[in-house]
């Protein structure tokens, strides 16, 4: 296993639905859609990674103006 591979941290759904102040039903409702941040499914079990997260967050970065 690299040493990459240990530090990687994921969300679940709950996390990221407290991060982003959303309901987790929102957040299926975009994988059901097959929109949103890119994710892991792993025995039913769903999954974020935090760097997946904050690629996503800074892609909707906008600037005042």
């Amino acid at each position: 296993m690299s040493e990459d591979s240990r530090n990687v941290v994921h969300l679940t759904q709950w996390d990221l639905a407290r991060r982003w102040k959303i309901s987790h039903r929102t957040l299926e409702r975009w994988r059901h859609r097959g929109t949103g941040v890119p994710y892991l499914k792993i025995g039913g079990r769903v999954a974020y990674c935090l760097s997946d997260v904050e690629a996503y967050e800074a892609e909707r970065k906008r600037l005042p103006g």
